[in-house]
């Protein structure tokens, strides 16, 4: 019996940035870390968000990579994908002054996200995609049938691995989220909020 054919879905949020979203020296450490944690694995194709924190970052990556096919692809791009139409009290800031057409673009590109990714393959593929919190935290949240509003607070670190695998007539599965064990303790958790992290 032959094993089914496996989409595996390498996730990666760009390296930390700067505020005009270029990567910065920590960024670039972290995805030369990330990059060499990956250069053992058959990586077909790299694919990132058109903005240049996302690009860079893809370069890093490709040059370990040297087999792997370098691309952009727009669904990555970042997005807020779901606005919920009573916010969680604790983020009703953040929304405030989303309206009903922002609300409605942030859906088509969550669905043209998934609709492109979120599915299995005709044949074994591993795919990093170099993206953002926000639709790593979509595709996330789509794996496990979640809620849409369940996107929300699933925040992954700079240069983090979550990785999902696609197979036909199955779930998918969720087998890494915000892996950062590439990096060192003090390159971690880059992204987030004050506060203590593990």
């Amino acid at each position: 019996m032959t094993a089914p054919r496996t989409r595996r879905l390498h996730l990666v949020r760009h390296g930390a940035a700067d505020a005009f979203g270029t990567l910065t020296d920590t960024g670039r450490r972290q995805s030369e870390l990330l990059g060499a944690r990956l250069a053992g694995l058959p990586i077909d194709t790299v694919r990132h968000s058109p903005l240049s924190r996302a690009a860079r970052c893809a370069q890093i990556l490709a040059a370990h990579l040297p087999g792997a096919a370098l691309h952009e692809a727009p669904e990555l791009v970042d997005h807020v994908p779901h606005v919920p139409p009573e916010p969680p009290p604790g983020w009703a800031g953040f929304f405030d002054g989303y309206d009903a057409a922002e609300a409605a673009d942030g859906a088509i590109r969550a669905a043209a996200l998934t609709g492109r990714f979120a599915r299995a393959p005709g044949a074994d593929t591993h795919e990093v995609l170099v993206t953002h919190s926000y639709p790593i935290a979509w595709l996330v949240r789509h794996a496990l049938d979640a809620p849409p509003d369940r996107w929300l607070g699933l925040n992954p670190g700079n240069a983090s691995l979550t990785v999902i695998e696609y197979r036909p007539g199955t779930a998918p599965t969720l087998v890494l989220y915000n892996d950062m064990g590439h990096l060192p303790p003090e390159l971690r958790w880059t992204g987030f909020g004050g506060g203590p992290h593990p």
